[in-house]
């Protein structure tokens, strides 16, 4: 049985950082892709950042330069370091995993097998 446990959201200042990670287990870490999704109240659920089997990374506009997504095989661990931190960043953050290996698969909900249950990041201003 596969399952994502995300930690490490919380409540910070506008500038401020987080990091999220995301604890897989059940699952061959390694060969699928994964990703960040987050949906703000009466919004649809946007992709934020998926990461490929080999390594290669995928951004949403709206956070390129500011977040980074990273993988550590050795700890089945997601994580995303989110700094530069504005308020309309506010959201519930999602873990996602695929059964496929390519980044551009996870930026597609569609091609998502496997959701975690979320973690709350409120931005002040």
């Amino acid at each position: 049985q596969v399952q994502l446990v995300e930690s490490g959201g919380g409540s910070v200042q506008a500038g401020g950082s987080l990091r999220l990670s995301c604890a897989a287990s059940g699952y061959t870490y390694s060969t699928y892709c994964m990703a960040w999704f987050r949906q703000a109240p009466g919004k649809e659920r946007e992709r934020v950042a998926s990461i490929g089997s080999g390594g290669t990374t995928i951004y949403a506009d709206s956070v390129k330069g500011r977040f980074t997504i990273s993988r550590d095989s050795a700890k089945n661990t997601l994580s995303l370091q989110m700094n530069s931190l504005k308020p309309e960043d506010t959201a519930m953050y999602y873990c996602a995993a695929s059964r496929l290996a390519l980044a551009t698969f996870c930026q597609n909900p569609s091609f998502v097998h496997y959701w975690g249950q979320g973690t709350q990041v409120t931005v002040s201003s």
